[in-house]
């Protein structure tokens, strides 16, 4: 992972830990009624992020480019992995409510 200094520490701890098996430490990033919507569906809650995070492939996450926009930060990636079309370029997470302790909507699409 690559990412310029500006990008926010809770932003760089997500992928370092997301390209890892799930742990605890992963989970904690995530306010309690957090939202990530991925492939057009969305999960609200821890409860419902572990499901998601059990469906989805691990992958590995190449940084190519971070704004920092007033909306929050737009993340733009390209993930490798054992899923058709790997690798995939240009997934952007856009981190839209959160702060040190906690992401509370994650938007993850190309």
């Amino acid at each position: 992972m690559t990412a310029n200094q500006a990008t926010p520490d809770i932003i760089r701890r997500y992928f370092e830990l997301a390209g890892q098996p799930d742990s605890e430490d992963y989970f904690a990033l995530f306010a309690q009624d957090a939202v990530v919507e991925d492939e057009s569906t969305e999960y609200r809650g821890i409860e419902a992020i572990r499901e998601w995070r059990r469906e989805v492939p691990l992958v590995s996450y190449e940084i190519t480019d971070v704004y920092i926009i007033p909306a929050g930060t737009i993340v733009t990636t390209t993930i490798t992995g054992d899923f058709p079309g790997s690798p995939f370029a240009g997934l952007r997470y856009r981190f839209s409510d959160y702060d040190d302790s906690a992401i509370r909507v994650l938007r993850i699409a190309p």
